[in-house]
């Protein structure tokens, strides 16, 4: 039997009838018999193209408020007959069952109705039964079947119909099962989500996958699965790569610690930022953050927690960097950050992150909260001797919330608003250290008089020592060490301010 198929009959019914007419008269003038119920089955007659309703075949009308329509021996024998099998063959004359070559589905919008915050009953009745059984029925017989189950595929089926004058090959068949029982799993998956109570259980399906030029290196394949025009509107430059997307993540996670605060800008090199300032303007917010390490803030990621002014693209224009982010940009502002052709420029959008973070681990997966909590002055308990001063807490403050987005082990140096340096993804806090002041000393920055953030606790002096050494006067740690007394004794013997957050920011 030949694997390429006419379509002679098709049963249509769908939710949106959005891009349907084109494939209705296609069909018609094609001698296609349409069948068809409800809203659907008007919508072709409106058109003036003939239309069997499915109650004619099926003798039982649409019943229990529209619940009960195509579940029926008739609609399903003619969907799920195998046109090869004698049985099959026999059955279908037995019984006067038609054959049914094509069905067209469109499911209750599920997911829109429980975005859209509708009571219970509404979400329950948006849980479409007949239209998925049709979808899985016509994909399961892909052989002798066609299925097109999303208005997203509408195109590709007409062309398809066009071109070939109403065949389809076995290939074409196959394809549009593959995208039906993908419409039906993400479908399952939404509706077990709105249900699921058992944290132990995950599922998740994402439909709007972007393939990347590589991964993390050319050699990798890429891909990202997430709807990006969501967070950003990108005006400008090259397409994202894997790596700038990981950088994009960390940046816009940085400075929403500072989503509130003034004019703050970051400037961020491999996950980890390697400047951020918050001043009077966004302009001295920049100058100050390029400031701290101009070396690595070439080709780096640039991100605005404020609108981005001429003054500041004027001096942003001067660097070489790959992305720049801001919630806004001055019209002229755009115009000279879009001289540098390849240089990505974003908006970014009010968008709520998702609740949890997963990567994956091993043969399988590592789930967690996202974490929220972002330390602020009510969480400080001062455990020294001698009280931070306000300039200092603020600094505190400051230097914690870029600790919390800065790979372990890390130590974060600020003064005065401005990231002075830092030590990150060290095997040991004493080298984070270390190398957090040598990085200040390279670069001219005196510590005398800075603060200190660490992302877990000191469990010897040694730490809050070689700080001391440094100039540092205040230090902000979770602490929880058995030996925090020794940290606190050597502040006190050497007139260190030192407050405990009780929360650890880990990020490995």
């Amino acid at each position: 039997m030949s694997t390429t198929k006419t379509i002679q009959s098709a049963l249509i019914s769908v939710f949106s009838k959005e891009g349907l007419e084109p494939i209705v008269r296609q069909l018609h003038s094609q001698n296609v018999t349409l069948y068809s119920t409800g809203g659907t089955e008007d919508f072709i007659k409106n058109l003036g193209i003939p239309v069997v309703p499915v109650e004619d075949v099926t003798s039982y009308p649409s019943i229990l408020g529209g619940r009960v329509k195509t579940l029926h021996p008739k609609v399903f024998g003619g969907i799920l007959n195998r046109q090869d099998h004698e049985g099959d063959v026999a059955q279908m004359k037995e019984y006067n069952i038609p054959q049914i070559d094509l069905v067209i589905v469109d499911l209750y919008p599920f997911e829109k109705t429980v975005a859209s915050g509708a009571s219970e009953a509404d979400i329950i009745e948006k849980i479409d039964i007949g239209g998925i059984s049709l979808i899985r029925a016509a994909a399961k017989n892909f052989k002798d079947t066609v299925i097109v189950a999303s208005v997203d595929d509408y195109s590709l089926f007409l062309n398809m119909i066009t071109e070939q004058n109403g065949a389809t090959t076995l290939e074409d068949r196959k394809l549009l099962a593959s995208k039906a029982f993908h419409v039906s799993s993400h479908y399952d998956g939404a509706i077990f989500n709105y249900f699921n109570t058992d944290e132990t259980i995950y599922k998740e399906s994402i439909a709007n996958g972007q393939v990347l030029r590589y991964g993390e290196n050319p050699h990798q394949k890429g891909f990202f699965f997430g709807d990006f025009e969501a967070m950003f509107t990108k005006v400008h430059g090259k397409e994202l790569s894997y790596n700038n997307l990981l950088d994009v993540d960390a940046a816009v996670n940085l400075i929403n610690e500072f989503k509130n605060d003034g004019p703050t800008f970051a400037i961020l090199k491999h996950n980890n930022a390697c400047g951020l300032a918050s001043r009077d303007t966004i302009e001295e917010a920049y100058n100050a953050a390029l400031a701290c390490d101009p070396t690595s803030a070439f080709g780096g990621v640039l991100i605005a927690n404020k609108t981005i002014d001429v003054a500041t693209a004027t001096e942003i224009n001067k660097l070489f960097c790959e992305v720049v982010i801001a919630p806004l940009y001055d019209y002229e502002a755009l115009a000279i950050l879009q001289e540098k052709k390849n240089r990505i420029i974003l908006i970014q959008n009010e968008v709520e992150l998702p609740l949890r973070q997963v990567r994956t681990c091993l043969n399988g997966l590592l789930i967690q909260d996202r974490n929220n909590i972002t330390d602020n002055k009510a969480d400080l308990k001062t455990v020294t001797l001698t009280s931070p001063t306000e300039q200092e807490i603020e600094d505190l403050i400051f230097a914690s919330k870029i600790c919390k987005n800065t790979k372990s082990n890390t130590i974060v140096f600020a003064k005065n608003g401005t990231l002075i340096s830092s030590g990150t993804g060290q095997t040991s806090r004493v080298d984070a250290l270390q190398q957090a002041v040598e990085k200040a000393k390279h670069f001219g920055f005196d510590l005398t008089g800075a603060s200190m953030a660490s992302d877990a606790f000191f469990p010897f002096p040694d730490c809050v020592a070689l700080a001391k050494e440094a100039g540092i006067t205040a230090v902000i740690q979770p602490g929880g060490s058995i030996k925090d007394g020794l940290s606190i004794d050597y502040c006190n013997e050497n007139n260190l301010a030192m407050v405990f957050t009780g929360t650890r920011h880990f990020k490995h």
